[in-house]
């Protein structure tokens, strides 16, 4: 029995402006009117009133209402917002003091005088005895992953008057209803009653149907108010359970008892809500299912809905086990069937004959295959197409059309996308808002909560459905039409050349269209599409996927795009897409041909059409293609022309020249130019322009630049200074956002800088951060240095063996992608790894490689190093081989006629410890202490701390 003001007078009312407490008939009424409200906010209200203003604290108020029960801070603030949403525009009434407690203000007259206030008597719990009558199905097997939901629906039960769970079918409503009301039986003394209306098909059969569950005599006249009447003062839960299809005469009935039966809660379940005064809704979540991307067991087996799928199959099948494979596939099916209860109970008894695997390989065609149903189930729950079936007959023909033409978004939808595909029906936009607004009603569409914006999604099973529906209704190629041109319009920014960097800033609006973009290209560039339709598409979005950093994706859509590219020949669309091509291909696959003749090709038009922008993307494409893969002198003659061919803005023009035209010198091992060059470049660079550009160039001239003039500063002798270049280019790319762009900075620290200067901790942690973002872009020639420097720290930590390897398998990578930039410091890392393991001669052919490709491309800043690992190795063969000194001897001349102090130490160096051992302790000091001098910075280095113990050592 509920909870009671015992020994109060039974008329005692309570009354402050329009608001009247009666405690006798336990109604809250505004003017005179009635206003919904559960037991126990009613009692709340009590408490509230009877304390005249005062604080009433949490603890008391929990004793007072819920004597003996403990209830959570959900529970307590569920009962309130109760309270004030029945109060509605008096709400102000009710004052929480924060952390303390609540009081109710006004000046509430009682009306008629009263004995002192009882407390609230009878607790929550079971009383002991029999329980109320009920007509509740038994209890059969557990719901699992409920408990939470369970509590939620408890709590609006004992504080509103009138619940409706709601949610698709499948999604467990009835289950959770009655595991909720279970529990709330002892607060009715009449009973709890459960009326099944699934079965019934005539909406004047509603109130004579809820009789019969009652039990009570009707006379002549059956209407909800006769029902209503009858029931009056009896203090009853009655459960309407599957509504949907009769749901204006459910409706009627319902708002009929909350107003004629003052303690009567009514909770009905139903796809679409009631709509009556006084409903508070609760949409029925699905079960939790687990990331795709995290795939540990544990992981797995903490989300409900894998433990319903475990818990089925062990049911049906005892000897049912799940290994880890099973378990990834098991999450992959809660997912794909969207955490949905009866569809999970479906596969999971399907897993328990065929297997998992099966199951989740067959879920492509999953109506065909979620066909196990309960045989006590209610023929729409028996298959899961039964279930999607029962919903879509209750549609009128405007929504079904409209549901199934919302299928085509795998992303979801706006309401303008929503429109765009219906152009071409009877509905305009007024009546797409309005048929969304009922789908989502009947719970076959959902808000996306997962987007800020205003934006709807189907389920995926529900998707699956209608998308069915829509091959059946011939509709498919009209209406990808539609949703292909409104893509086109929609993307039209990142085309246009005076709102791309508009685009670039409202990224995130785009972002989530990536599955709807990818849908519409598919479609228009597959047989039976529009392939004039999907090169303009795919021309428009060419700046999307490398704004997204999604290289891989956008050479696929273009490559596709020149494949059909039609009547589009000749045009901006071809240059677009041969650059877009172009580039992309350089980054996820290396310097191929099939790129650099569509680069040439791109420049090609660009001329014709006179347009700077590609002129100056496709250089630098050609420009790329040259330094990486053939010859210094070939990227330099590419790059000269941008000297003279200023594009209207003037700083980033010649910003882009001198960066272009600086990083040759790098490799020329012409310093002082290089520095020169890239630093201006990085002074004269136009910020503004560095998001636009970054698109556009795919690269990041602030980034880019800093790192190479690290290289050639650190050949300087500036090892700080290089230090420091290194981190702003890191720096640089990470706050543009862009994968390329952070893959080069962190091989530029890795392989150049830090295993330079012998900083492993260092190159390591850059290393293995590289691999990390090359394989999560698909950027093949980075995940190759990204082996490299893994294998060179491998090899310089003790372990030549798996340096080796690592080593191999990443210079076979890069020699693949003909991607050559990190090329000769890896072969030097790996003749130097031979070298430890007394492979002399293997050692040595690297180096002969590694001098040859120096000879061959003017990669040039490296010859001095590569000429003392091959006197180090020489050395290991015969000490006294005169080679070894003329090696050193020659290395150091080279050092010293590029200006690289830094290479020159380490071979003097290494000549002062070959004078060392030929007993010539005062030729190794007159040659290490000059260079040692010169120096300005770097004293904490590796080698200069050698060269500087090397000298104290032959000091007299």
């Amino acid at each position: 029995m509920g909870p009671r003001v015992s020994g109060a007078s039974s008329n005692l009312v309570y009354a402050c402006e329009q608001w009247e407490i009666d405690l006798g008939r336990r109604e809250l009424r505004s003017r005179g009117t009635p206003v919904p409200l559960g037991s126990r906010a009613f009692e709340i209200v009590t408490v509230l009133v009877q304390a005249a203003s005062e604080l009433v604290t949490k603890d008391h108020l929990m004793e007072r209402v819920w004597p003996g029960a403990t209830v959570g801070e959900a529970t307590i603030h569920v009962h309130i917002s109760a309270v004030r949403k029945a109060l509605g525009s008096g709400r102000g009434l009710l004052k929480t003091a924060s952390g303390r407690g609540y009081r109710l203000l006004g000046s509430w007259t009682p009306l008629e005088q009263a004995g002192a206030a009882a407390p609230v008597a009878a607790p929550p719990t079971r009383a002991t005895g029999a329980p109320p009558p009920n007509n509740f199905p038994p209890v059969v097997t557990r719901l699992v992953g409920r408990s939470a939901a369970a509590q939620i629906v408890r709590d609006l039960v004992s504080a509103y008057r009138a619940v409706t769970l709601t949610g698709p079918g499948g999604i467990g409503k009835t289950s959770l209803a009655i595991k909720a009301v279970r529990y709330l039986l002892p607060d009715f003394e009449d009973g709890g009653w459960i009326v099944e209306l699934a079965s019934l098909s005539d909406p004047d059969l509603v109130p004579s149907t809820v009789a019969g569950v009652l039990g009570l005599k009707l006379g002549r006249e059956i209407s909800a108010e006769s029902v209503a009447r009858i029931v009056g003062e009896k203090h009853l839960l009655l459960v309407l359970d599957n509504c949907e299809h009769l749901i204006d005469a459910v409706a009627n009935l319902a708002e009929t008892m909350i107003r004629l039966c003052p303690r009567t809660t009514i909770l009905a379940t139903s796809r679409e809500v009631l709509r009556i005064d006084g409903e508070t809704v609760y949409r029925v979540p699905p079960l939790d299912v687990p990331a795709p991307e995290h795939d540990a067991p544990d992981h797995i087996l903490g989300h409900s809905a894998v433990e319903l799928f475990v818990a089925r199959s062990k049911s049906l099948d005892t000897g049912f086990s799940a290994g880890a494979s099973d378990l990834a596939s098991i999450g992959e099916i809660c997912r794909r069937l969207d955490g949905m209860p009866l569809a999970i109970e479906f596969a999971a008894a399907r897993a328990a004959t065929l297997g998992v695997q099966q199951v989740a390989m067959g879920l492509g065609d999953r109506f065909a295959l979620l066909t196990a149903g309960r045989r006590t189930a209610l023929p729409r729950h028996r298959t899961l197409r039964a279930t999607l079936d029962w919903s879509h007959e209750l549609l009128p023909d405007a929504e079904r059309q409209l549901l199934r033409r919302l299928a085509l978004f795998p992303a979801g939808f706006t309401i303008d996308a929503a429109a765009a595909v219906m152009t071409d029906t009877a509905l305009d936009g007024a009546a797409v808002t309005d048929g969304i607004a009922n789908l989502v009603a009947k719970s076959l569409v959902a808000l996306d909560k997962a987007d800020s914006g205003a934006r709807w999604r189907l389920l995926d099973t529900i998707r699956a459905y209608a998308l069915e529906k829509l091959g059946d209704s011939g509709e498919v190629r009209q209406v990808a039409r539609l949703q292909a041109e409104f893509y086109l319009a929609l993307f039209a920014p990142f085309g246009t050349e005076g709102r791309l960097q508009a685009a670039i800033d409202d990224l995130g609006r785009y972002r989530v269209e990536v599955d709807n973009l990818r849908a519409a290209l598919n479609w228009a560039l597959s047989p039976g599409g529009d392939a004039a339709l999907g090169v303009a598409l795919a021309a428009v979005a060419a700046d999307f996927w490398i704004a997204a950093s999604l290289m891989p994706e956008a050479c696929e859509w273009a490559g596709k795009a020149l494949a059909q590219i039609g009547d589009a020949a000749g045009t901006h669309r071809e240059m677009i897409l041969r650059c877009n091509f172009g580039m992309t291909l350089i980054y996820s696959r290396g310097m191929v041909d099939p790129a650099r003749d569509a680069l040439a090709r791109g420049l090609t038009l660009a001329r014709a059409l006179a347009d700077f922008d590609y002129q100056q993307r496709t250089t630098l494409g050609l420009w790329l293609f040259a330094a990486r893969s053939s010859a210094l002198e070939d990227a330099l003659a590419v790059s000269r022309p941008l000297e003279t061919v200023v594009g209207p803005d003037d700083r980033q023009s010649r910003a882009v020249a001198d960066w272009l035209i600086g990083i040759p010198y790098v490799y020329f091992a012409e310093h002082i130019e290089a520095t020169t060059r890239l630093q201006r470049a990085i002074d004269r660079y136009p910020i503004e322009s560095r998001d636009r550009d970054t698109v556009r160039l795919t690269s990041d001239l602030l980034a880019s630049a800093s790192g190479h003039v690290a290289v050639s500063l650190l050949s300087l002798g500036r090892v700080d200074a290089a230090t420091r270049a290194v981190t702003r280019a890191i720096d640089d790319a990470r706050g543009g956002n862009q994968g390329n762009v952070l893959c080069i900075a962190l091989a530029f620290a890795a392989g150049f800088i830090f295993l330079s200067l012998g900083e492993l901790d260092q190159a390591e942690r850059h290393g293995e951060e590289l691999i990390v973002h090359a394989e999560k872009e698909k950027l093949q020639p980075f995940h190759a240095a990204g082996l490299c420097v893994r294998g060179s720290v491998a090899a310089r930590r003790g372990a030549p063996d798996t340096g080796v390897d690592l080593l191999r398998r990443g210079l076979a990578d890069i020699r693949a992608a003909s991607y050559l930039l990190f090329y000769p410091i890896f072969l030097i890392e790996l003749a130097a790894a031979l070298g430890a393991l007394g492979r002399i001669d293997e050692g040595l052919a690297e180096i002969d490689t590694a001098l040859r490709f120096a000879a061959e491309t003017g990669h040039r800043w490296l010859v001095p190093e590569t000429l003392r690992v091959q006197g180090q190795l020489l050395a290991l063969r015969d000490p006294d081989d005169p080679a070894v000194e003329d090696c050193l001897h020659r290395g150091a001349q080279v050092a010293r006629e590029q200006d690289a102090l830094f290479w020159e130490l380490r071979l003097t160096v290494s000549l002062a410890r070959l004078r060392v051992t030929q007993r010539r302790h005062d030729e190794a000091r007159q040659i290490l202490a000059p260079v040692h001098g010169r120096f300005t910075e770097g004293f904490e280095t590796t080698d200069f701390r050698a060269a500087t113990a090397l000298l104290d050592a032959l000091t007299p």
